[in-house]
């Protein structure tokens, strides 16, 4: 396979609400790649080391959402654009249904796809992040320190942040440190995480949906057609191991692996071991 670079799997889908780019690897059935949410994140950062594992046997498209700095800006709250963002990409590339695996927030948009649209999605993989706090304090340490860099962006504020998020501090590299603060500290980047993490927003993002008449979507997990597989790591101080409880109970068809030793990004903490269980349950034959 040629080398999987930024450049060589770049592609952009023009849509009539702006322009999503996008990174194309492999041939085979479509598997959609959705990154999760934080400072500087990219949908390449989440997956660049996994995408030549899943080449091999998938069509792979990384999506990356509106608000992040890649695709066009949103006026929108990135994760209510998110959703209609996953539905025009796929109407723009022709495709009736497709895999996913989501990161955190790209789980949560997968499963809210999942179940807005049951024949788009066939199976679902979710990595940390779905699901609701039942054990542990709402929101997370790492959460906390999100909306703490949002409020005030500065270095110790970001590499506080990026440890919360693994297990093994020696990953919070300075090269790490360099690619996601320059991203973060764009100023539409930045708008759109206040938008998402600005302690206001943040706060009004809850009381709205306290006084919502529409159930909140794990809620809705009972009528979750795709079948599913949770993957966790144990010691994710992001988003706590015991938010997997809810979805294990609720979902139909739904299996659960958890990593040891290991944060909030298990494909990149525990990579060769979760590429392993991942594809087994992607390829397995469906026997329905």
């Amino acid at each position: 396979m040629t080398e999987l670079t930024y450049e060589s799997t770049l592609r952009e889908l023009v849509t009539d609400q702006g322009v999503l780019r996008y990174h194309e690897a492999g041939q085979g059935p479509p598997l959609l790649l959705l990154h999760g949410s934080g400072p500087g994140v990219t949908g390449w950062r989440n997956y660049r080391g996994n995408l030549a594992a899943f080449a091999e046997h998938f069509r792979c498209l990384v999506l990356e959402f509106p608000g992040f700095g890649v695709s066009d800006p949103t006026d929108q709250h990135p994760m209510m654009a998110a959703n209609g963002a996953v539905i025009r990409f796929l109407d723009g590339l022709g495709l009736q249904q497709v895999d996913v695996i989501g990161n955190s927030m790209g789980g949560i948009v997968g499963t809210q796809v999942a179940l807005a649209h049951p024949d788009r999605i066939r199976r679902l993989v979710t990595i940390g992040g779905m699901g609701r706090n039942i054990f542990s304090p709402s929101p997370g340490e790492g959460i906390k320190l999100l909306m703490e860099f949002t409020e005030e962006p500065t270095r110790e504020r970001l590499i506080q942040w990026l440890h919360s998020m693994v297990y093994d501090p020696a990953l919070v590299t300075e090269e790490l440190i360099e690619e996601r603060w320059a991203l973060a500290t764009e100023p539409e980047t930045l708008a759109a995480a206040r938008r998402m993490y600005g302690r206001a927003a943040f706060a009004a993002g809850q009381k709205a949906a306290a006084k919502s008449d529409t159930p909140p979507y794990w809620a809705m997990l009972h009528k979750l057609k795709a079948r599913t597989l949770i993957t966790w790591g144990r010691d994710d101080r992001v988003s706590p191991v015991d938010m997997a409880l809810l979805p294990m109970r609720t979902v139909p068809d739904v299996e659960v692996h958890i990593f040891p030793n290991c944060g909030h990004w298990v494909m990149i903490e525990q990579k060769a071991a979760w590429e392993s269980v991942v594809l087994a349950f992607l390829t397995r034959k469906d026997e329905r």
